[in-house]
Order: C-alpha cells, then sequence, then structure tokens
C-alpha cells in the first residue's frame, strides 16, 4: 500500500481578515444541561464535563439547571456593577495611554465576568496569582483604590511599585493579589506552591491562578498539574480560553481535537469548562472549586470560554490576523448585556438603572483619572527619584550600591 509523503497538521483559525470566522469548533452545551456533581467527584468522573459546557443563562435571560447558584440579587447587582466599573476603568485607560499619558495597558473587555464573578466566590486571605487580564479582581473590590491603580499605569511619584512594574502589573499584598509577571506560566507553579505552604502549616487559605490558552504550551503550566495532583494542593487552576494568544489562535497551543480542561483529567485532576460570559457560570464552578480545595478534596482546573474582544495590548493590531468584526458575532455574547438582561428578567434591575449605573461609574472613573493626573503622567516627567532604583532590595544598602548611586548623580 503506498502511503504517500509524510506531513505536518498546522492548525489555521476558521476566520481571517475578511472572512466571517465559523465558531462551530467551540462545540457549546445549551445553558443547564451540564450535571453538576457532588464536590467530592474523583477527578476521573469529571471527564464529561471536561469536554461538554458549564452553562446557567439561556439568551432569554434566564438561569437554568443544577448549576443556577442561589445567589441574592443584591450580590449580582453589585457584580454587574464590578464589571461596568472594569470596562468603564479600561476604556479611560485606552484613551490615556493614545494620549501618552501611560506607555502601556492591556484590557480585559469582553472577560470581565471571569475575574469579578471569581472575586465573589473567595475568601478574605485567598491568594490570587493574576495575570494582566485579571484587574477586574481589584476593581471589584471597595478597599483599593482606582487612584492607586492609575498611579501605577503612569509611573508616577504616588506610584507604590515606584516605576519598578510594567503598567498593569499591580501587586496588592493586602488584596491577596500576588504580584503580576510578564513571564506566561508562572502563575501556575507560584500558586501550587503557595496552596502547598499553606497546608503543610495547617491554614485554611487557599490559592487561586490564572493563565491564557497560549500558556499551557509552557512546561510550568505541565510541571504545575502534576505538583497540584501528587499533592492534593488547594488551588484552583484557571485556563482563560479568550480564543487568542496575542495573533496565535488557541489551536495553537492543543485546542482544536481536545479541551484544555482535559488536561486537568488526564493528570488526575478534577476539570470543568465553563462559559466564561456566563456570570453566574463563573460563580458557580467558582464556588464548587473553592468548597474542593477547602475541604482538603484537592485541586480544580477551569477552563473559561470567552473572546478577548479587544487588541492582546496596545502595541498589537488584530485586524491584521482576525475579522474586525469577530465579537460581535462570538456565540457566548458579552457578559455585562447578558448579566443585565437576566436581573431584568427577575426584576431587580432596568434600562433606566443601567444607562443610570454607566454615567455614574464613567463619572467615578473620570474623576479618580483627573486626582492620579495631579501626581504626574509620562507626559511631565513625575516619576520616581532615581535614587529608588538602588532602594528596598537591602535593609542596608550594601557598599557597591552605595558606589553605583553615586555614579549616577542621584
Amino acid at each position: 500500500m503506498s502511503r504517500g509523503s509524510l506531513r505536518l497538521n498546522v492548525p489555521e483559525p476558521t476566520g481571517r481578515p475578511g472572512q466571517e470566522t465559523d465558531f462551530s469548533y467551540l462545540h457549546l452545551s445549551p445553558a443547564g444541561e451540564a450535571r453538576r456533581p457532588p464536590v467530592d467527584v474523583s477527578p476521573r468522573d469529571t471527564g464529561d464535563l471536561a469536554y461538554s459546557l458549564v452553562r446557567v443563562l439561556d439568551d432569554a435571560g434566564q438561569a437554568l439547571g443544577p448549576w443556577a447558584p442561589q445567589i441574592d440579587p443584591e450580590r449580582l447587582r453589585r457584580g454587574l456593577r464590578a464589571m461596568m466599573k472594569t470596562r468603564a476603568f479600561d476604556s479611560r485607560m485606552l484613551i490615556a495611554q493614545r494620549q501618552k499619558k501611560i506607555s502601556f495597558y492591556m484590557q480585559c473587555l469582553g472577560e470581565e465576568a471571569i475575574a469579578t464573578a471569581h472575586a465573589q466566590a473567595l475568601e478574605a486571605g485567598d491568594m490570587c496569582f493574576p495575570t494582566y487580564r485579571q484587574q477586574g479582581l481589584l476593581l471589584a473590590r471597595d478597599d483599593i483604590s482606582m487612584v492607586e491603580m492609575m498611579c501605577q499605569l503612569m509611573s508616577n511619584e504616588r506610584d507604590l511599585l515606584k516605576g519598578r512594574q510594567l503598567p498593569v502589573m499591580y501587586s496588592y499584598k493586602r488584596a491577596g493579589f500576588f504580584s503580576i509577571s510578564g513571564n506566561v506560566a508562572t502563575q501556575f507553579v507560584q500558586a501550587v506552591g503557595w496552596a502547598m505552604a499553606s497546608a503543610i502549616k495547617g491554614d485554611s487559605r487557599i490559592a487561586s491562578a490564572w493563565i491564557g490558552d497560549g500558556s499551557t504550551a509552557e512546561a510550568d503550566f505541565h510541571n504545575a498539574l502534576t505538583f497540584a495532583h501528587v499533592y492534593r494542593a488547594p488551588v484552583i487552576l484557571s485556563v482563560v480560553n479568550n480564543q487568542w494568544a496575542i495573533s496565535t489562535f488557541q489551536a495553537i497551543a492543543g485546542g482544536e481535537a481536545t479541551t484544555f480542561a482535559a488536561r486537568g483529567v488526564g493528570c488526575g485532576i478534577a476539570s470543568l469548562r465553563v462559559d466564561g460570559n456566563d456570570y453566574l457560570a463563573v460563580y458557580a464552578a467558582s464556588r464548587w472549586a473553592v468548597e474542593r480545595a477547602r475541604s482538603n478534596l484537592g485541586p480544580t482546573l477551569i477552563e473559561w470560554i470567552t473572546y478577548r474582544a479587544g487588541a492582546h495590548s496596545t502595541s498589537d493590531d488584530p485586524s491584521r490576523y482576525r475579522p474586525a468584526d469577530d465579537w460581535q458575532h462570538f456565540p457566548l455574547g458579552d457578559p455585562i448585556a447578558r448579566l443585565s438582561k437576566h436581573l431584568i428578567h427577575i426584576g431587580a434591575w432596568s434600562e433606566q438603572e443601567h444607562e443610570k449605573t454607566q454615567k455614574e461609574v464613567d463619572a467615578r472613573v473620570n474623576e479618580a483619572f483627573k486626582e492620579a493626573e495631579r501626581y504626574g503622567t509620562l507626559l511631565d516627567g513625575h516619576i520616581p527619584p532615581l535614587a529608588t532604583m538602588f532602594e528596598d532590595v537591602y535593609q542596608d544598602m550594601p557598599w557597591h550600591l552605595r558606589e553605583q548611586l553615586a555614579k549616577a548623580g542621584a
């Protein structure tokens, strides 16, 4: 038998500029169809949930199925406001970058539910290991100042990190928000190690980490899964599958013939594939995983299906590699619109209240930005003193740094 020449498979996206994307590759499940297993389920028995899709909200805004959470409408209203605040913050910072007041920015447009709903499921003391698209974890809180976050973006004289971190790479110990790293996939191994330490100390705090679909191709992803499984670390491992790793389609990282959630099952970790644009589904899945971790039942891997509606960063032009109107055709819709529709459906929201809230949120963001500008922007050079480059490493500065400081004339 003639076998012919060998050839490689190079995955291609189903849509390119000028060609509408075929989203049938997502393999969606109807709202309410996915089963909800007990929290003590064996990881091998979550195999079907790694290929189906946990969804709660249908197109009419109804909450359906076993994953529909018993949650107070006021908490959902807070969640909606948090998503609106996050989107407004992103929009204003994008403008600031175009005005050259900050050097760089990364928004989470279309992905707001993943961070804000997850934040409601955690408890004080839990530690988050986020990427640069989970700013919603901070913006969902009332004790984190938008002015502080904006000052970090502008690296000005009130930047708590003194200009040492790239804009958007926040660090808030008091909020359980681990310093963001530009090196992808590091969050997983760090979170597993932190969770193991928590268990060793007999603590009750858990860890939660996020990476993107492209980062699953890194060795850190696989190393983290091995340690999490072997030691049953109290950790939640989130893979945000927003379909694109900069200009690389998610299939290049291995999402073509299987799911990213299925990798967790293969490593002996309970795994879920969840609609990341469904606030109720995100909250319910997060609560389920939190209960597993806190009950010494081990880690959970969750693949959130969403879409990166904006550019990867302000340095990216997505119209070069995908259809410009892709987000409008994404079948899982807009997380803000979907939660708003649900709240209206249950009589806890209205179009008028939504419009009023949007104006209030926009005003608060603009007011915060005006205050942050008073401490300096990239345009006026109000940056931390040069001497801060040499400080905060040693309690007593060693001779070689004192010598370098003197040479720098600082």
